[in-house]
């Protein structure tokens, strides 16, 4: 299942999407045959969540969604049901043990997750024990790359400075409305956060509220982008599959852009020392961008 989505990446936009269109009418018709995952990349934005994802599914115990590395189920498509989300994934069949190879493990990538105000909850609710992963970035530099990329996308108009300062009036009220409607949807809140999603400690502490700590596993992006193989190790032990050799470890979806301003980044910098605290307490180490 995992070259169907391979083989999409070297086509034109419109192709994919009719592939995946006509991959939606099948996936639908034989939902009843499917499986839902057992592991999750919930998080963070820009922090490496796509090169691990590709990392993984190279490995012979692991296959994604058939044609995209992210649902986006538990946040913006949870009105759509759980059949809906499971016409996404393998068929029971495909992911079953036998013979001498453990059951596959199956996973999706879906960043907007571990921000999301009900994703954590709906996780837990609905795939109880999934195992979820979250990679953590320099806050300031992850800021800096969710602005290019949203603006590389068509989501954001303004300058990374000019975005800043919006950022407290575009948000405004904009959880509690999540929250208060489970259908509801908001564009800022979901790219427009760039400081928000960088104040990783409180998103943490909501997932582990739902899911428990010891079905999380988070990882530092650096690095895991620095010495992947330890780090992917790691994840092999935590999704319990035997060791692979070969995986390519490859940087997906980085963007060229130009240096941030020394003065604005102090600015960031000083803004992140008391929430980047509270996630060392949090996580009992310190993280590589305060070391």
């Amino acid at each position: 299942m995992a070259a169907i989505s391979s083989a999409t990446r070297h086509v034109p936009d419109t192709l994919k999407r009719t592939v995946r269109s006509t991959w939606g009418v099948f996936g639908q018709a034989t939902r009843r045959t499917r499986v839902l995952p057992t592991f999750l990349i919930v998080g963070a934005q820009r922090c490496g969540t796509t090169s691990l994802f590709k990392a993984l599914i190279q490995h012979p115990h692991v296959v994604g969604p058939v044609l995209r590395k992210g649902v986006h189920y538990f946040d913006t498509s949870y009105d759509r049901g759980e059949d809906w989300y499971r016409g996404h994934f393998p068929t029971r069949a495909a992911t079953r043990a036998r013979g001498d190879r453990p059951r596959v493990e199956v996973g999706e990538s879906s960043p907007y997750y571990l921000f999301h105000p009900l994703a954590a909850e709906r996780i837990a609710r609905d795939l109880p024990g999934v195992r979820v992963i979250v990679l953590l970035r320099d806050p300031v530099e992850r800021a800096y790359s969710a602005h290019s990329h949203e603006r590389a996308r068509g989501f954001e108009s303004e300058p990374f400075e000019r975005a800043l300062e919006l950022e407290e009036e575009r948000l405004a009220g904009e959880e509690a409305r999540l929250r208060a409607d489970p259908d509801a949807y908001s564009h800022s809140h979901q790219h427009h956060a760039y400081l928000g999603r960088g104040r990783y400690v409180e998103q943490l502490l909501r997932l582990e509220e739902h899911v428990g700590r010891d079905r999380m596993l988070v990882m530092d992006s650096e690095s895991f982008f620095t010495t992947p193989e330890p780090l992917f190790t790691e994840v092999e032990r935590f999704l319990g599959i035997p060791h692979a050799d070969g995986i390519r470890f490859d940087r997906h979806n980085a963007r060229p852009r130009a240096d941030m301003p020394d003065a604005l980044r102090q600015r960031l910098v000083s803004y992140f020392t008391e929430p980047d605290a509270r996630l060392a307490a949090w996580w009992g180490r310190t993280p590589s961008w305060r070391a």
